[in-house]
């Protein structure tokens, strides 16, 4: 797949918003949010912890709708897609658990409790790990991508599972940081929101979708060349 100029200048300006506001919500987290009352400072990684998080969600939407595409049409693309997006996506949602492991440290006394939000989101990476790994395992592209595809399409419940876990499960000690307030009252490492704190994190969220973006499209145009060099490299062999 050849790109257009057009498209190679789209992002290239991307790539530069994505740069510029990943520093104008680092200077908001530090600069224009003060330390929050009841947490003080380490409460500033809960911004970078639930945009990662964003970041993740969207990859494997986007996964999930590959998926879904490429078992409709065969289409390569797709498959190119679903591996891209679930690669990415692995790596928010490791720093989504880092994050939020050094965020629990000094606020529950503990780095990891198995506490139903932070078990699924467990299930939930190691869903995607193992599809990585399982991918590898088979030769055959075509049953690959059909593999890839539908694997795609079931994993997503481990997104959908951790996303809802935090309201049917009344036990969980994660706060909810979305919603009404009354269902996180009274739990270990809430906080209220202010102004500025709602501001702020609603700009981290849209830059970490943003860079997911940008990276997503750098991800696959790497894909598209290794293929055109792999192409190129047959044809000599041909030739030869």
């Amino acid at each position: 797949m050849q790109y257009s100029e057009s498209r190679t200048r789209t992002l290239q300006w991307l790539t530069y918003a994505s740069i510029g506001l990943f520093i104008i919500s680092f200077l908001m987290i530090f600069f224009y949010v003060g330390p929050e009352q009841t947490q003080g400072e380490v409460q500033r990684i809960f911004y970078t912890h639930l945009g990662a998080f964003f970041g993740s969600f969207l990859l494997f939407i986007a996964a999930f709708i590959a998926g879904i595409q490429y078992l409709r049409t065969r289409q390569e693309k797709w498959d190119d897609l679903g591996l891209s997006a679930i690669e990415i996506g692995l790596g928010f949602s490791l720093i989504n658990i880092v994050t939020g492991s050094i965020w629990a440290r000094p606020i529950w006394n503990t780095w990891w409790t198995w506490d139903p939000r932070l078990t699924t989101v467990s299930i939930m990476w190691l869903a995607y790990a193992a599809y990585m790994m399982l991918r590898s395992g088979i030769e055959d592209p075509n049953r690959r991508r059909r593999f890839a595809a539908v694997y795609s399409i079931l994993a997503f419940s481990s997104v959908f599972l951790t996303i809802i876990i935090i309201r049917i499960r009344p036990d969980t000690i994660h706060p909810v940081a979305a919603g009404p307030t009354s269902t996180s009252e009274g739990i270990e490492g809430d906080f209220a929101m202010s102004t500025r704190i709602t501001e702020t994190l609603l700009f981290t969220i849209f830059t970490y979708v943003v860079i997911s973006i940008t990276v997503l499209w750098h991800r696959i145009r790497l894909e598209n060349r290794a293929k055109q060099i792999q192409s190129r490299k047959m044809k000599l062999l041909l030739n030869a």
